[in-house]
């Protein structure tokens, strides 16, 4: 009788300090305080506007939206890639993919110029499975190039273009459902992986991460950058000439941080979620809001680096924030399922 009194004594300590860890770990004991030096200049009436890249040449943005608070046969006959004139006074907005005959609910987006035109490549989820669509884009004409498929693309979140013909992307996942599943978002083990494309061959270039999600390519430095919300941290690699990894440090950002821009001096720019838990909730439809945060990281080198926290609100503005674009004096700023996204103007300069 005493033995099984102390095991279920045990088991009871397992059990609280599993799941202080987890309270801990995804920032649920978080005061989450309004703060940001600006205004809202726009709201953009684009339902789940995940992600968002620049095309500075221009002055356009193409935003990835799917309206992720229905079910998955609404999201692939309702997403679309829009594109967005930041010149315009009221931001006139283009969906470009309205004449695509297949299901599209797009989740994270690259792009790569080519003289005058831009490859496009989108992440796809749909009832059939994952793939990337590709398309070309120029004179704000979107055409539809091919779809890709492969064993190596398990739960892929995003993506990033080198050149035409490679890339790198996320798998957020190992396993898409079950114990497996269970054990990479609430354990915290970290399963998910980076792959990436040669132009022949698909490499797994690295893994053990916690739910991998953002990932961006600096080809000044040749540093990849892949965010690891669940661990609340941004990995930094070094790209070798063959395309693999070399692994140079974590950065401690203190929010799950989400979809990675850059600016023109190269400081990384990023969507957060602060509060993985309540994030949760409010993806399964039983909370209404979730917190966003917004952050800037300047990365100089290993070990040396700053992060600035531009934004942080409770979710009664904007729930969910996945990614930051600035541009000139403008911010845009997606989200998960919102039925809009924000455009923010800071007091300060950035």
């Amino acid at each position: 009788m005493k033995r099984l009194k102390k095991i279920v004594g045990y088991a009871l300590l397992l059990i609280l300090c599993y799941a202080a860890y987890v309270v801990v770990s995804t920032g649920y004991l978080r005061t989450i305080e309004n703060t940001f030096d600006g205004q809202v200049v726009k709201e953009i009436a684009i339902a789940g506007a995940e992600d968002i890249t620049l095309i500075p040449e221009n002055g356009f943005a193409l935003v990835s939206a799917s309206p992720r608070k229905s079910e998955l046969e609404v999201q692939e006959r309702l997403g679309a890639l829009y594109l967005i004139d930041l010149n315009s006074k009221q931001y006139e907005t283009k969906k470009l993919t309205a004449d695509l005959k297949m299901p599209f609910a797009p989740h994270g987006i690259s792009m790569y110029q080519n003289d005058s035109t831009y490859k496009v490549m989108a992440v796809n989820h749909t009832q059939k499975g994952h793939s990337f669509e590709v398309f070309q884009l120029q004179d704000a004409t979107l055409t539809f190039e091919k779809t890709i498929t492969d064993p190596a693309i398990v739960s892929p979140n995003d993506v990033v273009m080198i050149d035409e013909n490679r890339f790198y992307f996320t798998n957020d996942h190992k396993y898409e459902d079950g114990i497996g599943r269970f054990v990479e978002d609430y354990v915290g083990i970290g399963l998910s992986n980076v792959v990436y494309f040669d132009g022949e061959n698909y490499i797994e270039v690295a893994k053990g991460i916690g739910y991998a999600n953002g990932i961006n390519y600096d080809k000044k430095r040749k540093l990849l950058f892949v965010a690891s919300p669940r661990n609340f941290e941004v990995k930094v690699y070094a790209v070798n000439e063959d395309g693999l990894l070399d692994f140079i440090e974590d950065i401690d950002c203190g929010t799950g941080v989400d979809n990675i821009e850059f600016d023109s001096e190269g400081n990384l720019w990023i969507g957060a979620h602060p509060n993985l838990l309540r994030f949760s909730s409010y993806a399964a439809g039983k909370k209404e809001t979730a917190p966003s945060e917004i952050i800037k990281i300047d990365y100089r080198g290993s070990n040396d680096y700053s992060i600035e926290k531009v934004y942080i609100n409770d979710g009664t503005s904007m729930s969910a924030s996945t990614v930051a674009v600035p541009y000139d004096d403008i911010i845009l700023t997606g989200n998960v399922m919102d039925s809009h996204f924000l455009i923010l103007k800071p007091n300060k300069t950035r």
